[in-house]
C-alpha cells in the first residue's frame, strides 16, 4: 500500500519505511519557528533545566505580532527574547525591520523545503505546505520540548484529497477558492487531517496563491496541508535556498489511500467573490447575498494576503481612485522584502495617493493588538484569516473576510463591492 505526502514525510522523519493513519510516531524536527511567543517557550525551556537548545541552527525566531513594540510590556518581552537568542547562539533571528510576518519570512529566507518537518508556535504554520513541508502549529510547552530534544510525537493523520479543476473566473482568486472550500466542508471538515490540494487550477497558481490555500486550510481544521512539489516550486526554491538537498519530486504514491476526495469545478461553482461573514470563517456567502453593506475600515495584508501579487491586485483597482471619506484603508506588506518590491513597482505611491495608510510589515490589526483595531459597532472588510468575535478589537465589531481585490473595491465605494464593478 502506498503513502500520502504526510505519511511519507513522517515515515522519513521517524526512521521508518512505512506509516499508516492513526499510528503514533516520534519524528525529528527540521525547523522550529516562534515569534514573540518565544518568550513563553523560553520560560518553559528554562523550567526544564537544560542549558542549551538542541540545535540553534534549526530554530528561527521572527518578531511580527507586535512590531514595533506598542507598549512597555511588549518591549520588555522583546528584550528578554533578544537576550535569550544571544545567549543560545541562535543566528536565525529576524528583529523589527529585518523580516516581517513569520510565514512570509521563512520561505523568503530559504528555511523551508519539501519533506521538512516544520513546527511553529503559530496556528497558520500550515502555510508552508505550499513548499511541500509537513508544517503545523504547536503550543509553547511542546515547543520547549522541541528546543530540548529536537523531536516531537505525532499521530499520523488521515488525508483528504481536494481536486480543483478549471480556470478561475475573472475577479476570482485563491482566497475566494479556499473560502468556498471552507464554507463547503465547514470549520471541522478536515479536523486533524492532512489535505492535499491538486488539479489543474492548483497547477496554474503562483506559489503565493498556493500559500493562501495552505494558510487557511487550518480554518477547516487541517493539521497540515500540501500543494504540488513541481517545476514552479523548484524554481522558487532555487532563488531562495543554497542547499538543494531535498526531495525534488515529493508526491503521494499512485496507490496512496485517501479518506475522502472532494472535486471542485471552479469555473462552474465559484462565479463571484466569496465573503466569510461574522463571526466564523466557515460562514461563507456569495458577495451578492450581502446587499448594501457599509464599511468603516479595510485591511489588506497578513500572512494570508500580504504578498506582492496581493498588493498588485489592490493597486490596480486603487490607481487614480480615492478611498471613501468614511473609510480607513490600512495596507500591510507581509515583509520588508515585499515592501521594497512594492515601492519599486509604484504600488506604495498608488496606495498613499488614494488615501490609504501603510503599516509596518507585521500582523497588526489581524490579531487585534494594535495598528488598526476596531471600535464597537464598526465593520471591517479584511484580507486576513480570521473573523472571530473580538478578533480585531471590540467584541461589538464585525469582520468580513475577502480577497484583496474586494477590500480595495469596497474601500473606494464605502460599501461591500465586487471589484468588477469598479471602472
Amino acid at each position: 500500500m502506498g503513502m500520502t505526502i504526510a505519511e511519507k514525510i513522517l515515515a522519513r522523519a521517524s526512521g521508518r519505511d512505512h506509516v499508516s493513519p492513526d499510528e503514533v510516531v516520534v519524528a525529528k524536527v527540521d525547523v522550529a519557528m516562534s515569534h514573540e511567543n518565544a518568550d513563553v517557550v523560553r520560560k518553559s525551556f528554562l523550567e526544564i533545566g537544560v542549558e542549551k537548545v538542541w540545535d540553534p541552527g534549526r530554530i528561527v525566531i521572527i518578531f511580527d505580532h507586535r512590531v514595533p513594540a506598542e507598549s512597555e510590556r511588549t518591549a520588555t518581552t522583546h528584550k528578554a527574547v533578544r537576550e535569550f537568542i544571544k545567549a543560545q547562539g541562535i543566528n536565525n533571528f529576524y528583529d523589527v525591520g529585518k523580516g516581517g510576518i513569520c510565514h512570509q519570512v521563512l520561505p523568503e529566507k530559504g528555511h523551508i523545503y519539501p519533506g521538512a518537518v516544520v513546527v511553529g508556535t503559530d496556528s497558520h504554520t500550515t502555510t508552508h505546505g505550499a513548499f511541500g513541508a509537513f508544517a503545523l502549529g504547536i503550543g509553547a510547552t511542546e515547543m520547549a520540548g522541541v528546543w530540548t530534544e529536537g523531536e516531537l510525537w505525532f499521530k499520523v493523520p488521515h488525508t483528504i484529497k481536494i481536486v480543483c479543476n478549471g480556470e478561475l473566473n475573472t475577479g476570482i482568486s485563491a482566497k475566494d477558492l479556499v473560502l468556498y472550500i471552507i464554507g463547503k466542508i465547514k470549520a471541522d471538515g478536515a479536523d486533524y487531517r492532512a489535505v492535499e490540494f491538486m488539479g489543474s487550477t492548483i497547477d496554474n497558481m503562483s506559489i503565493a496563491s498556493r500559500m493562501v490555500l495552505c494558510n487557511l486550510s487550518m480554518e477547516m481544521g487541517a493539521k497540515v496541508s500540501f500543494t504540488p512539489v513541481d517545476k514552479k516550486l523548484i524554481e522558487y526554491l532555487d532563488q531562495t535556498r543554497k542547499d538543494t538537498n531535498y526531495d525534488h519530486s515529493l508526491r503521494a504514491d499512485d496507490d496512496a489511500v485517501y479518506e475522502k476526495e472532494i472535486i471542485i469545478d471552479v469555473a462552474l461553482e465559484i462565479k463571484e467573490p466569496q465573503i466569510a461573514c461574522p463571526h466564523s470563517v466557515d460562514n461563507v456567502k456569495n458577495l451578492s447575498e450581502l446587499g448594501e453593506l457599509k464599511i468603516h475600515q479595510g485591511v489588506i495584508g497578513s500572512c494570508t494576503n500580504g504578498r506582492l501579487e496581493d498588493l498588485a491586485a489592490a493597486a490596480a483597482i486603487l490607481k487614480n481612485k480615492k478611498v471613501h471619506e468614511d473609510v480607513r484603508l490600512i495596507i500591510i506588506p507581509a515583509s520588508q522584502e515585499v515592501y521594497l518590491e512594492a515601492l519599486k513597482a509604484g504600488y506604495i505611491q498608488t496606495f498613499i495617493e488614494a488615501g490609504a495608510m501603510i503599516n509596518p510589515s507585521g500582523c497588526g490589526p489581524c490579531v487585534g493588538v494594535h495598528q488598526g483595531i476596531l471600535a464597537a459597532g464598526e465593520i471591517c472588510i479584511s484580507s486576513t484569516n480570521r473573523n472571530f468575535l473580538g478578533r480585531m478589537g471590540s467584541k461589538d465589531s464585525y469582520v468580513y473576510l475577502a480577497s484583496p481585490s474586494v477590500v480595495a473595491a469596497s474601500a473606494i465605494t464605502g460599501a461591500l463591492t465586487n471589484p468588477l464593478n469598479i471602472n
